[in-house]
């Protein structure tokens, strides 16, 4: 569903993927609003859904996370039972940033953040490989990583 937006919203959300810290003052001051306005904006932002919730960005090499990687896993039989067991698995698995179900040869993406080679290899001979549902995994190593703001198109 999607919410319906004006000027100011748009201003709000965009300013707020750039940086979630400020307060509801530095907001307004930016965009023209007041604080409450801003505070009732995003209250309702949040309550629909449109903001789901405020992160910090951290730096993975200064945490020693120095691998980041794509694994493509496809299932050896697809059936909900398989899907609901691989879909439990992967969100309780803190290295796995992003997971998602694509079309194609591939059933689903991995994006996984690990310190070194060694621990992406535990995660995919242990963990994925092992479970009863995956027929195949292929992982590629990103070696530079160019953009990574996570910040979407807002017109």
């Amino acid at each position: 569903m999607t919410v319906a937006l004006d000027g100011f919203d748009v201003k709000i959300l965009r300013t707020l993927q750039e940086n979630a810290a400020l307060t509801n003052q530095e907001l307004g001051e930016h965009i023209g609003l007041s604080a409450s306005q801003i505070s009732r904006r995003r209250q309702r932002l949040e309550q629909e859904g449109v903001i789901r919730c405020t992160r910090v960005s951290l730096d993975p090499d200064a945490l020693g996370l120095a691998v980041i990687a794509y694994v493509g896993v496809t299932l050896g039989a697809h059936s909900r039972e398989n899907a609901r067991r691989f879909r439990e698995m992967v969100t309780a698995m803190p290295e796995v940033q992003e997971a998602h179900t694509l079309t194609g040869d591939v059933d689903y993406m991995l994006k996984v953040v690990v310190k070194d080679l060694k621990a992406l290899s535990r995660i995919i001979n242990d963990e994925l490989l092992p479970h009863e549902a995956v027929q195949h995994v292929r992982s590629s190593i990103a070696m530079e990583t160019l953009k990574d703001d996570n910040l979407l198109p807002l017109s």
